[in-house]
């Protein structure tokens, strides 16, 4: 029995994610962190906290781009699912039921949506925030005071919940490592897994990636540009 109350399904060991997914994952990993160094414990200069900024907003929307042109399991509607499944899926993992299905189950595709949401928030409201004293993001010249306050005090209030986040995802991983024997982490490196029946999975190639990142760049680097250009 593969879970209470179903069938023995044949697992099998196969390729699930894609290398720009896992790229991504990991280069938002190290932006986020040398980030936080920077805002918050000084480790490196304000202009790198800009840049840092500026290359995880270009990282975001390249990813949003990747869930609509990428691989199967990179696919938004891969693993965004709706409330039923998602209850069904909590229900589940709360009676022991172990099915592993490719991709992020729908916690963990919630999870993920959740995340980019924050992350994409913090980048944005970035651009606009100011400490009213030496440092301002480029776009703080070209917005009202009242929208740079707001997003000021949006900057600062989100940095909270970005970093609860990150806790509920590390919990989560850490549950499924204990309690399923899941190894999470690792499929994020090599991006293989053990999935219930062997499903045949779509992959897209890696240059599409790239040139879908390069626009991301390209459009971040637009928009600094026009923002630090001499004010209108």
């Amino acid at each position: 029995m593969n879970a209470k109350g179903g069938t023995a399904l044949h697992t099998a060991t196969i390729r699930v994610w894609d290398l720009p997914t896992r790229l991504f994952h990991w280069a938002l990993v190290a932006l986020i962190a040398l980030q936080y160094a920077s805002g918050e414990f000084g480790w490196l200069s304000m202009r790198w906290h800009y840049l840092l900024g500026y290359a995880t907003l270009a990282l975001v929307v390249f990813r949003l781009a990747w869930g609509f042109a990428g691989s199967d399991t990179s696919r938004f509607r891969g693993f965004v699912r709706g409330p039923r499944a998602l209850l069904r899926y909590v229900a589940g993992f709360a009676r022991g039921e172990d099915r592993r299905e490719p991709g992020h189950n729908p916690l963990g595709g919630w999870s993920v949506v959740s995340m980019l949401a924050s992350v994409a928030l913090q980048a944005v409201s970035g651009l606009f925030t100011t400490d009213d004293i030496m440092e301002e993001g480029p776009l703080v010249a070209r917005a009202s005071s009242a929208t740079v306050e707001w997003m000021t005090s949006v900057h600062h209030l989100n940095h909270y919940v970005l970093l609860g986040l990150i806790g509920l995802h590390l919990v989560a991983i850490a549950l499924h490592r204990i309690l399923r024997s899941h190894d999470l982490v690792a499929s994020m490196l090599h991006g293989r897994a053990p999935i219930d029946g062997a499903p045949v999975l779509r992959f897209v190639s890696p240059w599409l990636a790239f040139l879908l990142l390069a626009a991301s760049a390209c459009a971040v680097w637009a928009l600094v540009a026009w923002a630090e250009s001499s004010s209108p």
